[in-house]
């Protein structure tokens, strides 16, 4: 699922052997998934799909050239995002084109530090086109 979610051989990089999987108690289903005591991801209970955590998205920036799920932002409002602040269309550097509507995201900086993560509301081709609006929903910023 991760492959197809963020790309070829992602999910190598994301889930190696040894994480711990944790399941929902009610309905049996994967629920979160751990690595060393620390979240990676949580899956989605309605379309199946990972929500990653701010160590998650490490994993896959820093191992992962094959990934589809990449945006940068400028230097100057790196720390209003890594604080939860929500990504604005004009302030995108650069954005995958295979990004959709609705699909999970990574936010950099322009040197490639991970700021937060969180939901594309715009395609890729529509962040880099468009210059106003919400662009990334973050659900989770580095300083939060």
């Amino acid at each position: 699922m991760a492959d197809y979610q963020f790309g070829r051989d992602v999910g190598t990089a994301l889930f190696p052997e040894n994480v711990k999987i944790a399941f929902s108690r009610k309905t049996g289903r994967v629920r979160h998934i751990y690595l060393d005591g620390k979240r990676l991801a949580t899956m989605r209970p309605t379309d199946g799909f990972f929500s990653l955590s701010i160590e998650g998205a490490k994993r896959i920036a820093h191992k992962e050239q094959n990934a589809k799920c990449f945006v940068a932002v400028q230097d100057d409002i790196a720390d209003f995002i890594a604080d939860g602040g929500d990504v604005f269309a004009k302030h995108i550097v650069k954005a995958d084109d295979e990004i959709r509507s609705r699909d999970e995201v990574i936010v950099f900086d322009e040197e490639g530090e991970v700021l937060a993560v969180g939901r594309a509301i715009l395609s890729g081709e529509e962040m880099k086109a468009f210059k106003r609006g919400v662009a990334v929903k973050v659900r989770r910023g580095c300083n939060e």
